[in-house]
């Protein structure tokens, strides 16, 4: 299965930030204005990030909303379009110059088609007997400090593929046959036969639990250079037959399995006796049932009589097998 993988990058953009003034001379003369919603006095406009903002404060707090506080909002003034952007209103000690954030919004967004193109979202910006004979209210003048901070949209890139390395195929089983083909490293031998068969133990071991144990476990019958004899193979002429015996024997199970389907695709009249007897005393469950049917099939439907000589044969080449 081939996978294929992308990505793509978000940053953000620059942001626009800007800081407004907003000097509230003769501040108590502008006390007892009320507190309808028009009872404010708004800043010059000014614009931060290509968008017009004004700063609204009201005296006597916003339609009677906490009458012991004073009111104070930055407005989005644009009709243009809805923005994320945040804020951070402050007062400016008059003795230090310094500036005190009172409330800070954070990013959000600015909409001028609803009531969200305000913030914050509190009437209650400060206690008056916080302010009156404060260090924030000095000759009668009160100031507001107002950072406007405009995020811009994300920048997304587009999708590109997802750097990869291609992984090489598997080159174990060549490396294993290069072995096998120029004779190296053989640190087992066989006898079968009479013939000897070299071998590395490794690979034995890999593939067949018997011969794990044989070669490195408490059964270990050689060392590195001496010989196994294998004896009680039958001498079967055909050669799948002899790897079944084989396969079974040292628990090669995908080897007998192949055995077993090499000689299934063989069954016939002539060798479905021996294959039975041989699938009989190997626990060939498969290819013995194979047999049965294919007797059965053969039997009936070829014949059109039963044929019991089948049987008989396999049993015979089962008794002298064993």
């Amino acid at each position: 299965m081939k996978i294929c993988k992308t990505v793509s990058t978000c940053t953000p953009m620059e942001e626009a930030q800007g800081t407004h003034v907003f000097d509230i001379l003769s501040y108590s003369k502008h006390r007892g204005m009320g507190h309808d919603r028009d009872s404010y006095i708004r800043s010059g406009i000014f614009n931060v990030g290509g968008h017009d903002w004004a700063i609204s404060f009201f005296p006597d707090g916003f339609k009677g909303y906490g009458q012991d506080y004073i009111s104070v909002y930055l407005v989005l003034v644009s009709n243009r379009t809805k923005l994320r952007a945040s804020c951070d209103m402050r007062l400016v000690d008059r003795d230090t110059g310094c500036s005190f954030s009172v409330h800070k919004t954070g990013p959000r967004i600015f909409n001028p088609a609803d009531f969200t193109r305000v913030a914050p979202n509190t009437h209650c910006f400060l206690r008056r007997d916080e302010i009156e004979g404060s260090a924030y209210l000095r000759d009668d003048r009160l100031t507001i400090e107002c950072v406007v901070t405009v995020f811009n949209k994300p920048h997304v890139t587009e999708t590109k593929s997802f750097p990869k390395i291609d992984m090489p195929p598997a080159d174990m089983t060549e490396h294993v046959a290069k072995l096998l083909e120029e004779k190296k490293g053989f640190d087992v031998s066989f006898i079968v036969g009479g013939e000897t068969i070299e071998a590395h133990r490794f690979v034995l071991a890999m593939r067949s639990p018997v011969f794990n144990a044989e070669l490195y476990g408490s059964m270990r019958e050689a060392r590195p250079g001496q010989c196994i004899n294998i004896e009680d193979i039958s001498n079967d002429t055909e050669l799948v037959r002899l790897l079944l015996v084989a396969a079974d024997r040292y628990a090669m199970d995908r080897l007998r399995l192949v055995c077993e389907s090499i000689l299934c695709e063989d069954l016939n009249r002539d060798t479905v006796a021996t294959t039975l007897a041989l699938a009989d005393q190997h626990n060939c469950h498969q290819l013995k049932d194979a047999c049965l049917q294919f007797i059965k099939l053969s039997a009936f439907k070829d014949l059109k009589a039963p044929c019991p000589s089948f049987i008989e044969d396999a049993t015979e080449k089962r008794r002298k097998i064993s």
